[in-house]
């Protein structure tokens, strides 16, 4: 028969430390983590500014480089959508204000949807992605939305 021995110690209660980041509310910190992020993800403010972006996300988007793109505005700083017709046109402006990241902006819910990413190059293929949206809250108001793209 198996013996099993039980001993207890003092509940260790680790001690709360004031944060080390430059802008420690609830914007400042996802930017900061999404600027890590190995993952492609992307946040961007009310105005639609690029205020974060990581490098995955860059890439899987056909941006170039992170640095380029933070304080622009999310859809001049390169990003060309297209529709998924055979025509492959760019999206018009109805179109666009339902993409997944102004979604979340404008309804301050989770948005999901697909997106057909115009390549960097004529020579490759156009990329499209899912793109899963949450809207990020500063003072309990929307203050941006943060995105999570996966290549489909």
């Amino acid at each position: 028969m198996a013996h099993v021995e039980l001993s207890l110690s003092e509940v260790f209660v680790p001690t709360a430390r004031a944060s080390t980041e430059p802008e420690s509310d609830n914007f400042g910190q996802w930017s900061s983590t999404v600027g890590r992020a190995d993952e492609p993800c992307l946040l961007i403010d009310a105005e639609t500014r690029v205020v974060a972006i990581s490098a995955a996300g860059c890439d899987l988007l056909c941006l170039g480089e992170p640095d380029g793109l933070i304080g622009r505005p999310l859809l001049d700083g390169g990003l060309r959508l297209l529709d998924f017709t055979a025509n492959r046109g760019e999206l018009t402006e109805a179109e666009i204000d339902k993409i997944p990241p102004l979604l979340a902006l404008s309804s301050g819910r989770l948005a999901r949807g697909l997106l057909r990413v115009q390549a960097a190059s004529a020579d490759s293929s156009d990329a499209t992605v899912d793109a899963i949206s949450t809207p990020v809250l500063a003072d309990g108001a929307v203050a941006g939305s943060l995105t999570f793209f996966s290549e489909v």
